[in-house]
């Protein structure tokens, strides 16, 4: 006797969602280019290439006095000084509102504890540096302060998140024989999502040290504020050995961060 082969099931209703999502997303870039009204001729255009390479000239050569180099070596000190410090308060304060943000103490606390994240990391570091500059004054205090709220708001979103994705069953084993709920916490939910949480600090110190370069600026201090000052002067060649020293350290700490990070999944 022969059986007759099970019929296929039936094909999966066809989703319309994805292509229209990329319809929009094509319109939207559409839309940018027709509005920016980019003049790119203009741009390459013989005479603005011109004056665009006679005024890189003036960077050369940079100034390599002595004096000189060891007021950048100094100010190059003050930016990693902000960018690490600042990562460092944002760290601690990230840590602790991402224990509500993660839903731990309940729903109410951790809309409020989320609504204060977003607030933070919704103004830019510079915005942030110019309200602090008026409460402690120009150098790089205000600086280190910008950075740790706007990236204490970034990393205490993503510590949230991580929690939220811990697996919950160690800690509640080791609350069911009797462990504290801070105790458990520490053994069982925070080695979990420790890797992740460093990972991501690391990544956030490369992008502070960018931030407190830019911060000087404003008046904050650091590397920034030696650009400003010889930009301002029209001191060209003394601006290109800034510049110089903020790719060295962005580069140094670039690599630091990249061999940290290895170890730590090591």
């Amino acid at each position: 006797m022969t059986t007759r082969p099970a019929s296929p099931p039936p094909a999966p209703p066809r989703s319309w969602s994805t292509p229209l999502l990329l319809v929009g997303l094509l319109a939207l870039v559409v839309a940018s280019f027709a509005t920016l009204q980019l003049e790119l001729a203009a741009f390459l255009a013989p005479e603005s290439l011109g004056t665009t390479l006679e005024f890189l000239s003036g960077f050369a050569p940079p100034d390599l006095a002595p004096a000189f180099l060891r007021k950048t070596l100094g100010a190059a000190l003050e930016t990693l000084s902000m960018s690490a410090l600042g990562t460092l308060l944002a760290v601690v304060a990230g840590l602790l509102l991402a224990l509500p943000a993660s839903g731990r103490w309940g729903a109410p606390p951790r809309a409020a504890v989320r609504l204060l994240l977003n607030v933070l990391r919704s103004i830019p570091e510079l915005v942030w540096a110019a309200l602090l500059l008026v409460a402690a004054g120009l150098g790089p205090f205000a600086g280190t302060l910008a950075l740790g709220a706007h990236t204490a708001g970034v990393l205490g979103r993503l510590f949230a998140d991580a929690l939220e994705n811990a697996e919950p069953l160690p800690e509640a084993a080791l609350r069911n024989n009797g462990a504290p709920a801070l105790a458990a916490f520490f053994y069982a939910t925070l080695p979990q999502t420790l890797p992740q949480m460093l990972s991501y600090t690391l990544y956030r110190w490369e992008n502070n040290i960018r931030a407190a370069a830019v911060l000087g600026v404003v008046g904050a201090g650091g590397l920034g504020q030696m650009l400003k000052y010889h930009l301002s002067l029209f001191q060209m060649q003394s601006a290109a050995t800034v510049v110089l020293a903020m790719l060295l350290l962005v580069a140094l700490v670039d690599a630091a961060s990249f061999a940290l990070r290895r170890a730590l999944t090591r």
